[in-house]
């Protein structure tokens, strides 16, 4: 065999065809070896002049479960032919990254799942392999709902959503949970479909908060209002509900777009507001039990899902100012009287002040006009004293009527806070919730000694003269002439005209004539009107003076009048 020589320029040749394969092998995918495995490396021999050291990790689980033996046969991504130690950089990460980023990148523009296997946990979350390429699973993209223990799913091919890819950093973020949602919100569609409102199943408790309880009914959950619980108030639903007990519910509204379910168990009882006028009729007396207090009155439970409201103003006959918390307390058994019952409204008002007698008629009754009463002073006003009563009430008593000879303002500079005195009873308004007192009228009066002829002292209609004695607002204090008898004078009864009815145009020591508008000889109480005399003199004047036809005027007839009573 003749021997071959090879000259220069052949060698040149060789030498450059070396160097052309040499850079193409950079950056691109190529078959190789494995020739063997130190420690967690394997030494891959893809052809070039050194071999290449690869990570076992970087082959996923088949780097850690010894599928990769000697001989094996891998695909790996040249790096650099030849590093500085002499050694090929290679790279079987980055290799399985670029066989399967098209085919990733392909199903992520058409959203499509992708099948994957959660191999390592990582801070954060866990790694993917994803037919080549590692992805991140953030933690929340797991499952719906945070997982405890992850082992069941570690090693287990199953689908995943891509969420975001960025090629030049080589991430790809992938989630479990969205593919659950989805799986979720088809299974929700399909058993939405097959419920109809109305319809009673049976549910688990899931979940309770203040507002209510969430039901599973079967894969998907209905919300049970705290409000369609029961009929009777329930303040929350763990009194009534435990995590995990099986019920009875009835599907109140479905909202097919938002797969929202409203539960109800109360709808599975008897309506009790049914027929509830006839139950409770307006009057009627009953014994319930106080469920809850509020600013504005106290609820109370006459039965299971029936309450009425006592207003504050129901509560107490003579405590109008004060919070209902301090007149009943929460469970306590009071005895009511039903007011007034709204059944489309379902509200049924109650009092409990009108379970006692009225204080007001108690004290008419055992304290009729004319008795004499004793009470403690509880207040002094400008106008007058207020006395405490039996029953818890007050009486008053005017400034006119505290002494016979005494103005009314020296007169009660006389009283003080928590004296004890005695009155008698002029007047009890029942309606109006007053009791007017006088202290003057216990007193010997000389009433009998004001010129009546009859002997019996004055008289209703009588006319007087009296002389001013005191001006305040709200009228005049006047003494009966040759006597020490006062009365007071209201503003609505200084005149006929409503501009001359102001006190400041008397002044102390005037001499005013005025008829007497009332006289009880019982309890000595006078009222005195200048008014009643004005319209009394304008009918006798029209009377003996002139006639509706007569043509003449009424200050014709009026001075006339005056000039013969002037005369006379």
């Amino acid at each position: 065999m003749a021997q071959q020589t090879v000259t220069k320029d052949d060698f040149e040749s060789m030498l450059l065809d070396s160097f052309v394969d040499n850079d193409a092998a950079e950056g691109t995918v190529v078959k190789g070896k494995v020739v063997a495995i130190e420690k967690d490396l394997a030494i891959v021999d893809v052809g070039l002049k050194t071999e290449g050291r690869v990570p076992l990790k970087e082959f996923g689980q088949a780097g850690r479960d010894g599928t990769i033996t000697v001989g094996s046969e891998v695909e790996v991504y040249v790096d650099r032919v030849e590093n500085a130690a002499g050694e090929a950089v290679l790279s079987r990460e980055k290799a399985r990254r670029e066989e399967s980023w098209v085919k990733l990148e392909e199903k992520y523009n058409a959203n499509e799942r992708v099948e994957g296997t959660i191999f390592n946990q990582v801070k954060g979350g866990f790694t993917v392999d994803l037919e080549g390429a590692v992805a991140f699973l953030p933690r929340s993209q797991v499952d719906i709902r945070p997982i405890r223990d992850i082992a069941p799913l570690m090693n287990v091919p199953q689908p995943f959503q891509i969420l975001k890819m960025d090629k030049r950093r080589g991430n790809i973020v992938v989630s479990r949970r969205a593919i659950l949602e989805e799986s979720r919100a088809e299974q929700r569609s399909e058993i939405v479909q097959q419920l109809e409102e109305g319809q009673v199943v049976d549910g688990v408790v899931k979940n309770i908060t203040d507002y209510g309880a969430f039901v599973d009914l079967g894969g998907i959950d209905g919300l049970l209002h705290v409000t369609d619980i029961a009929w009777r108030r329930v303040n929350h639903p763990s009194e009534v509900l435990t995590i995990g007990e099986t019920i009875k519910v009835q599907i109140v509204r479905i909202n097919h777009e938002s797969h929202r379910i409203s539960l109800g168990m109360k709808q599975l009882q008897a309506d009790p507001w049914e027929g509830i006028e006839a139950k409770y009729p307006i009057g009627a007396k009953f014994t319930g039990r106080v469920t809850n207090i509020t600013d504005y009155g106290a609820f109370v439970e006459l039965e299971p899902g029936i309450e009425g409201l006592i207003h504050v103003s129901e509560m107490s006959w003579t405590k109008k100012n004060v919070h209902p918390g301090k007149i009943v307390s929460t469970s306590q058994e009071v005895d009511v009287v039903v007011l007034e019952v709204d059944p489309d409204k379902r509200r049924i008002s109650l009092g409990l002040k009108q379970t006692l007698q009225n204080p007001w008629e108690a004290f008419a009754e055992k304290n009729p006009v004319g008795s004499t009463i004793e009470g403690e002073v509880k207040n002094k006003t400008e106008f007058g004293l207020f006395i405490g009563l039996e029953g818890d009430v007050d009486g008053m008593v005017h400034l006119s009527d505290l002494d016979w000879q005494k103005s009314g303002e020296v007169a009660l500079d006389d009283y003080n806070r928590g004296d004890m005195v005695k009155a008698k009873v002029l007047d009890v308004d029942v309606e109006k919730e007053r009791i007017s007192l006088g202290i003057k009228q216990l007193a010997a009066d000389d009433l009998a000694d004001t010129g009546s002829t009859d002997g019996s002292g004055l008289r209703k209609n009588a006319v007087v003269t009296t002389e001013v004695v005191e001006v305040n607002d709200g009228g005049i204090e006047v003494r009966i002439a040759d006597s020490d008898v006062t009365a007071f004078i209201r503003r609505a009864d200084l005149s006929r005209d409503r501009n001359d009815q102001r006190p400041e145009r008397f002044a102390k020591g005037d001499k005013v004539d005025a008829r007497v508008t009332q006289y009880d000889r019982k309890t000595g109480r006078i009222q005195l009107s200048i008014k009643a005399l004005e319209i009394a003199e304008e009918r006798e004047a029209v009377a003996n003076f002139g006639s509706s036809d007569s043509g003449a005027s009424l200050g014709d007839i009026l001075g006339a009048a005056l000039k013969g009573r002037d005369e006379k």
